[in-house]
């Protein structure tokens, strides 16, 4: 009540300092005021302004503040801050706050961070962390500059997406990459560059799958695909065969040689366009030097020749299987393998009931599998 008494005797006083001017000209002014005082009044006024609004902050602060999770915090400073939205949300800061809040969210979902972040976020939100299986983006296309024809001349600037908006593009393949690298300098990681013919080449040890240069193509010739996986047709038109020969000189011509080659039914015809079945493929890359164009590209080409070691009991399986007729032997001795007619495609190693072939791709694979294979070949056809 003292202070608020003061207060009015300090408002009562400043009207003092008003000067007061009539029509004569006549100032008046009252000189007997205490400054001192008036401002001591002042700074205590807006003291208990200053107490009264800041309580009320901190309590309204207080009442309606959001409880953050310190978890979040943690998996957020393990990604990779790509904000990729590989994973499916918006951001690495919207995959940090589903993974721990929700228990449905699996905890390897960041491409770019690959098994070694998948298994601290495991840690960190007491999930399970899964194996994540490695992929990588595959450009899906060869037409380049010296195998692609060109419907007209295109003057404008050098990017997919501004070619793509002008009447398509300027490549004769309505499908083709259109090669002005728009996906090379949308890399977050820099494992993209254009070769000298003007098609994406991609560094598989710098490639993280994240799935941004699939996003800003826009002819949609970029996949991400498994890594293991590297027989692949590199060809995505849907032209008839005849068209796409006009177009491109390694195009697919949808001529069925491949399907018939693919001792595992993995290859099909769809819309006049070759498709291997990934979950079929074995990677025996038997379909690659059949394709008459080069339209299937085969990411291994060196394979390593199968060998036979001690304890086989001359079956002769393996010798049924082998499309190249490279293994040899006698029924209840053991059976060789000639390196110089071995493709090393390692069909024989899965089909062997003694897993005593070892030398090829998959050998180690095969061996880790507990179940035996069936004894019939799993054709019989041969090269």
């Amino acid at each position: 009540m003292k202070i608020i008494t003061e207060f009015r005797q300090f408002i009562d006083l400043t009207h003092l300092l008003t000067p007061k001017i009539g029509f004569g000209g006549a100032i008046e002014v009252f000189p007997d005021i205490n400054a001192e005082q008036v401002i001591t009044y002042t700074v205590i006024f807006l003291a208990a302004l200053a107490i009264i609004f800041g309580v009320g902050l901190a309590i309204t602060a207080a009442k309606f503040a959001v409880k953050i999770d310190p978890r979040i915090e943690k998996v957020r400073d393990l990604l990779p801050g790509a904000n990729c939205s590989a994973c499916g949300f918006a951001g690495c800061q919207g995959y940090a706050e589903a993974v721990v809040t929700n228990p449905e969210i699996k905890p390897n979902l960041c491409t770019p961070g690959k098994e070694t972040v998948a298994e601290a976020i495991a840690e960190i939100t007491g999930k399970k962390a899964e194996r994540l299986e490695p992929k990588i983006a595959r450009v899906l296309c060869q037409g380049g500059d010296h195998c692609a024809s060109r419907k007209v001349i295109y003057q404008g600037i050098k990017d997919c997406t501004a070619a793509f908006l002008a009447s398509g593009g300027d490549k004769g393949c309505s499908y083709a990459c259109l090669g002005y690298g728009t996906c090379v300098r949308a890399c977050p990681f820099g494992a993209m560059e254009m070769s000298e013919d003007n098609i994406p080449l991609i560094d598989p040890e710098k490639c993280t799958a994240c799935g941004i240069c699939a996003q800003v193509c826009p002819k949609k010739v970029i996949e991400i695909l498994p890594i293991n996986k590297e027989v692949l047709i590199r060809c995505s038109s849907k032209d008839k065969g005849s068209v796409t020969k006009k177009n491109c000189s390694v195009g697919c011509i949808a001529c069925g040689i491949c399907v018939k080659t693919c001792p595992f039914e993995a290859i099909t015809l769809e819309n006049n366009l070759a498709r291997i079945n990934l979950d079929k493929c074995r990677v025996c890359g038997l379909c690659v030097p059949k394709c008459p164009t080069k339209a299937i590209m085969d990411y291994m080409p060196e394979r390593g020749k199968a060998f036979i070691t001690e304890g086989c009991n001359g079956c002769t399986i393996c010798a049924k299987v082998c499309p190249v007729s490279a293994i040899s032997g006698i029924l209840k001795q053991p059976h060789v393998v000639d390196p110089a007619k071995c493709i090393g495609c390692g069909i024989c190693v899965p089909r062997c009931p003694k897993k005593v072939i070892i030398g090829t791709f998959n050998a180690g694979e095969v061996k880790e599998e507990v179940e035996t294979p069936e004894p019939e070949p799993a054709f019989a056809g041969k090269d």
